[in-house]
């Protein structure tokens, strides 16, 4: 499964690599230590494979960081993130074991065990993975293993979110386990019996590939031609003079040259001017100046101050020069941009490390307007959190603005965070313009289609078309409703069981 995001991309294997662990966890009668040293071989596979990026981090040298200190954070937070999202398959071992304990399925047919079996393993891993997506440490469900390119599946995910890949991941593995078990308990090898996970996979391709083929009916009065700016500053030179007189540089003519090509509004990364954003309009630099003469809106990321705290933040600046609305970064970065409990672990993580990260959060309800109607929009790591982006989807959101840094990790971070992109431009269905430090920026169309991506690590500017769009799919309407439907099929599915059983007795 870990091979299955980037940088490797082989997303088939998805659809089978939790057979082994299925066959462990619901026939291993005996060994508890077993499987539970499956569980989590198998989740640090997983996890540690696809997130291996963070190590990305090191060295920190340019921050002041010895090279050795410099290492060690790094893997350490890349074993705690790993064993956090692997606590995620350990818990659904143990869930499993303890639930098929308190259901007598010994008197039940193999046709009833097996699909009791499906559904509480779907059901139990969509639970644990919605759970996780409540804490602050959340990144890689089932279901993104299939972004970007396996889309037709994607289109599920307008259906309930990307509980609804995860499901459908699942799904297929368990049917195919299930199969195996039931081959080789019977004498009748009928080999035929494995058309039907195939089947099925291929009938859910079938129906996201029909949603795929949905015209989107894109009206020209709703079209907002936004240029995007790529800055390309590396992380070593963008806290100090040498990166903001090449931010300055390099979006200032990056603007020029995007009002020149008629552009409706220019789109800058997160963070792009590393400045407060009071001292950047009050300063006659020449971004700002460039902006009062051509009059074309700018959306900026900069800092923004917040009683003694600071925020990272986004901002409307009109063609007159005047803040129009402001967007403050609601899910920060544990450790990088925050300290969990810093009561208690704030003065321990201020001795281990000199790195900042005392930032403060957003309101969680914020709306973030502009002269084009109301945004959708994600910083950087919330990226990975779709209740955000479906909250503001139902609350009138048109369009999704992605702006990002990138410049932290290896590529395949940047890679894996279109990716996710991706599925919120999918699950909304909405128009993404996302622009990057570093890469990838890009623009999605909401059947997750990339009209354009940029080259990694390079200084781009591009003018390109996105739509507004007043819609509400399925999953913005009602959220994640397929886990508690998925519930009650496996409380129905155990009753049936258990009367089958007194009926025996």
């Amino acid at each position: 499964m870990g091979l299955t995001p980037a940088p490797f991309n082989v997303w088939g294997l998805a659809w089978i690599a939790l057979v082994p662990l299925w066959l462990i966890v619901f026939y291993n009668q005996k060994s508890w230590r077993k499987i539970l040293i499956c569980a989590f071989a198998w989740g640090c596979g997983y996890q540690g494979l696809a997130l291996f990026w963070i190590t990305g981090v090191h060295p920190m040298t340019w921050m002041g960081v010895p090279w050795l200190a410099s290492l060690a954070i790094a893997l350490f937070c890349w074993l705690f993130i790993t064993f956090w999202g692997t606590a995620i398959v350990v818990a659904w071992a143990i869930g499993i074991k303890l639930i098929k304990q308190k259901i007598n399925q010994k008197k039940a047919n193999n046709l009833l065990n097996s699909c009791l079996n499906i559904l509480l393993g779907i059901a139990l891993w969509c639970s644990l993975e919605v759970l996780w997506s409540y804490t602050p440490l959340w990144w890689s469900p089932l279901g993104y293993t299939q972004s970007p390119y396996n889309l037709p599946i994607l289109q599920l995910s307008k259906l309930s979110g990307f509980s609804t890949i995860t499901a459908a991941i699942v799904l297929v593995n368990g049917l195919l386990a299930e199969i195996i078990i039931y081959l080789r308990n019977t004498r009748k090898k009928s080999i035929i019996l494995l058309i039907l996970p195939l089947s099925c996979c291929l009938l859910l391709h079938l129906i996201g590939l029909w949603l795929y083929n949905l015209p989107l009916n894109n009206v020209e009065q709703n079209a907002i031609k936004v240029g995007i700016i790529q800055g390309n500053i590396p992380n070593e030179i963008k806290l100090y003079s040498a990166g903001w007189r090449k931010a300055i540089e390099g979006y200032t003519n990056g603007y020029l040259k995007l009002a020149d090509r008629g552009v409706d509004v220019v789109l800058t990364p997160e963070t792009a001017l590393p400045f407060y954003w009071q001292n950047i309009i009050n300063s006659n630099n020449s971004f700002d100046r460039a902006v009062l003469t051509k009059k074309i809106p700018a959306w900026v990321g900069a800092w923004g101050k917040q009683n003694n705290s600071f925020t990272n933040s986004f901002f409307t600046l009109t063609g007159e020069g005047e803040t129009y609305s402001r967007y403050n970064k609601y899910k920060l970065v544990p450790l990088g941009e925050y300290i969990p409990f810093e009561s208690v672990l704030g003065k321990i993580v201020d001795r281990l490390s000199p790195l900042e990260a005392h930032q403060a959060a957003g309101e969680p309800d914020q709306i973030f307007e502009t002269p084009f109607g109301r945004a959708i929009i994600g910083i950087c790591y919330e990226s990975a959190f779709a209740r955000h982006f479906r909250r503001q989807a139902a609350e009138g959101g048109q369009f999704i603005i992605s702006v990002a840094n990138n410049a932290h990790y290896s590529k395949s971070m940047p890679a894996q965070h279109h990716a996710l992109d991706v599925m919120r431009a999918i699950e909304t269905e909405r128009w993404v313009a996302r622009a990057t430090n570093t890469g990838y920026s890009a623009i999605i169309d909401p059947h997750g289609k990339t009209v354009w991506i940029s080259e990694i690590d390079r200084y781009a500017i591009h003018a390109g078309t996105i739509y507004r769009r007043t819609n509400k799919t399925l999953y913005v309407r009602w959220g994640d409703w397929l886990t508690p439907v998925l519930w009650l099929l496996v409380i129905f599915s155990s009753s049936v069981i258990s009367i089958r059983n007194k009926k025996k007795l």
